[in-house]
């Protein structure tokens, strides 16, 4: 895909965290509209006339509840409940799509596949016949209502497919927590770079992969292989979004629901602010001696006229609940269940300290 050069227009200053001085293509998402592609991205569909119900029966959220044009989040598990991959389900009148990592692709068709014993149910892999862009930031819905593109209507994760110049776009209003995000797909790479031309023509601009791994951590958004393991259970994920309780059973349904007549789990999934050196992935965290949790992602984060250090990771739920003091090797570390909130404290201090 052509690579987008940065817009020389600077966005329009907007009441949450401030980005504008250090990082231009962070401030660009935060305060703008950004494009990046979705090259990384893979796509199953599902056919078979017991679709439905199969898939049903293979995730956490409800399938049999989406009407066509509506989507849901979901886990896949293993017997033992543990999450073996995640995805997106989108619902069209003919299939259901799963919407993942293009890198769990590989491994995900074969283990729902051994799953389809006596079901009408086929699984292709579609990924690189669609070709697809974000756009993401406050002023992404009025880009693409200069496109002809409206999303007033569109609800998180519904999609639409509008006509657009001699072609059609499917647009997708994806999950995103803090700002604006949406996917546009198309079916040939000359129609995406189409469009890629007429959102660079509406000053949209181009937003590398760490600026968008900023924007994830900010958003307290967990990424499956980097702090979603295979050994984890849904509930320690804190992502309730992937859940239904009322649906059915489900392959790892009886944990799932052990786990809530429990009432909790013994760890759970947060964000943390960072003193002290940048530590890696999967730094352990202390207190008191003991091992209490860790670092699943970590990022520095220029704002404005401070830098701030966050990362996600696990942490004993006790631990949390207790406040009590956590070390990892190289400095300290603050849970933050809001990391936008807190990067907005830090940069409205960061001014208040210089106004004379």
């Amino acid at each position: 895909m052509t690579s987008v050069p940065t817009s020389n227009t600077p966005p329009a200053a907007h009441p949450g965290v401030d980005a504008s001085s250090s990082n231009p293509q962070l401030a660009v998402l935060l305060e703008g509209a950004g494009i990046a592609s979705l090259e990384q991205t893979g796509w199953i569909r599902v056919t078979g006339e017991d679709r439905v119900r199969w898939l049903n029966g293979m995730a956490t959220n409800s399938v049999q509840d989406l009407a066509p044009g509506a989507g849901a989040y979901n886990f896949f598990l293993n017997a033992q409940g543990r999450i073996q991959a995640d995805g997106t389900i989108l619902a069209t009148p003919e299939a259901l799509l799963i919407e993942t990592a293009r890198r769990q692709v590989p491994s995900l068709i074969p283990y729902l596949d051994h799953y389809i014993i006596m079901d009408d149910v086929e699984l292709t892999d579609v990924t690189e016949s669609r070709h697809g862009l974000t756009l993401i930031g406050p002023k992404a819905s009025a880009l693409l209502r200069q496109l002809n593109l409206a999303t007033d209507d569109v609800k998180e994760l519904q999609t639409r497919t509008l006509p657009w110049q001699s072609t059609t776009v499917t647009l997708i209003h994806a999950y995103s927590p803090l700002v604006p995000r949406y996917e546009l797909w198309t079916d040939s790479p000359a129609e995406a770079a189409s469009l890629l031309e007429a959102l660079r023509t509406a000053e949209a601009s181009f937003c590398d992969p760490a600026s968008l791994e900023q924007l994830r951590l900010l958003e307290g958004t967990p990424l499956y292989g980097a702090d979603i393991r295979d050994r984890d259970l849904p509930q320690e994920t804190n992502q309730t979004r992937a859940l239904h309780f009322a649906k059915g059973c489900y392959l790892g349904q009886e944990i799932v629901e052990r786990i809530r007549s429990r009432g909790s789990v013994h760890r759970t999934f947060t964000a943390f602010r960072l003193e002290g050196a940048l530590p890696a992935p999967g730094t352990p965290l202390e207190s008191a001696g003991k091992q209490v949790g860790e670092l699943t992602s970590v990022a520095s984060i220029p704002l404005a006229d401070t830098t701030l250090q966050f990362a996600l990771g696990y942490l004993r739920r006790e631990v949390l609940d207790r406040h009590d003091p956590l070390q990892y090797s190289g400095g300290i570390a603050v849970p933050a269940p809001s990391p936008s909130a807190e990067a907005q404290a830090a940069t409205s201090a960061s001014d208040s300290s210089e106004r004379p």
